[in-house]
């Protein structure tokens, strides 16, 4: 059997050196891919696209993963701008939010990854706190925490336990999306894990970087569910 192919998002930094060229590219942290790799899967990267094509990319991959980046902006969600609150990302959030329309729509499996949480709460109605302290260290350095799995969900039945997880975010869900209920959080209180309940469609969000810290647990349950309903590609 081939290994399920599953996309993960990139996003575009304008001036990005590399060797002799100092150019806009399309990027993503390399533990994303690594940790579709080690879970058993074949990754793909996708950079901003139109968001009328989401619906064509998705039917030719089995799974997507939403990766983490800057603040979503809260136009997405009716809320007005918090002063810590980042500049917007208007092609990311069309895109991405595009994208996982298009799995939702289709029983793709999705799994958010901080930012991309944010991104799956906000496509199904949900709202953000648009500023939190704690969760996050000097720029560039993450923090770790331990996150409390809600017992009888998903995500409980995968990390039963109580985890030590990096994390780097100042944003978190406030009121849910359609459907999703939390299934982890952290001592004080922010959801840091959130899913659709039932079998029928594997869909998850964490607030953490689990590529960071190399747990599988997580990623190989996406894998494993991207593999029960391959794409059909010719």
């Amino acid at each position: 059997m081939p290994r399920p192919l599953i996309g993960i998002t990139t996003y575009v930094e304008e001036s990005t050196r590399y060797g002799v060229w100092d150019v806009p590219a399309s990027l993503v942290p390399t533990g994303y891919h690594e940790l579709v790799q080690a879970a058993g899967g074949a990754a793909v990267l996708l950079p901003p696209d139109e968001p009328g094509s989401a619906a064509e990319v998705l039917g030719r991959l089995d799974g997507l993963v939403v990766a983490g980046g800057p603040d979503v902006d809260p136009v997405r969600y009716g809320a007005e701008r918090h002063p810590r609150t980042g500049p917007p990302a208007t092609v990311r959030d069309e895109w991405e939010l595009a994208l996982i329309e298009a799995a939702l729509a289709s029983g793709k499996p999705v799994l958010g990854i901080c930012r991309g949480m944010q991104a799956l709460n906000v496509a199904l109605g949900g709202t953000l706190i648009q500023h939190i302290d704690g969760h996050a260290l000097a720029p560039g350095v993450m923090s770790w925490h331990p996150v409390r799995p809600v017992a009888g969900t998903r995500y409980a039945a995968l990390v039963p336990e109580e985890a030590e997880v990096p994390t780097y975010h100042h944003q978190a869900v406030d009121r849910l999306g359609r459907g999703l209920i939390a299934s982890a959080h952290a001592v004080d209180g922010t959801v840091e894990a959130i899913e659709l309940p039932g079998s029928a469609h594997w869909v998850l969000g964490v607030q953490w970087h689990p590529e960071r810290d190399k747990d599988t647990r997580v990623m190989s349950s996406l894998i494993e569910a991207a593999s029960l309903t391959p794409a059909v590609r010719v």
